[in-house]
C-alpha cells in the first residue's frame, strides 16, 4: 500500500495513542469500512468507482511501495 508521509505520520501518531501498530489500525479501519458481509457486486463497484491514479514512473512507484512494506514490517 502506498501512502504519503503526512498520512503515514498521522497513522503512526494514532497507533501510538492507542498502543497498537499501524498495521492493526489499518486492518481495523478496513474491517469497519468494508464489512465481510458486503456482496461481491458491491465490492466490485467500489473498486470500479475508485479514482484512477496516473503512474508516470513505475520504477519509482515500485520503490515507494517496497519502502512502505519495509517500514510496516
Amino acid at each position: 500500500m502506498l501512502i504519503d508521509e503526512d498520512r503515514y505520520s498521522r497513522l503512526e501518531q494514532r497507533a501510538r495513542q492507542r498502543g497498537t501498530s499501524v498495521a492493526t489500525l489499518v486492518r481495523e479501519e478496513i474491517n469497519a469500512s468494508f464489512p465481510q458481509g458486503i456482496d461481491r457486486a458491491a465490492a466490485a463497484q467500489l473498486l470500479l468507482d475508485a479514482p484512477l491514479v496516473p503512474i508516470d514512473d513505475w520504477a519509482a512507484l515500485k520503490a515507494e511501495i517496497e519502502a512502505g512494506m519495509e517500514r510496516s514490517g
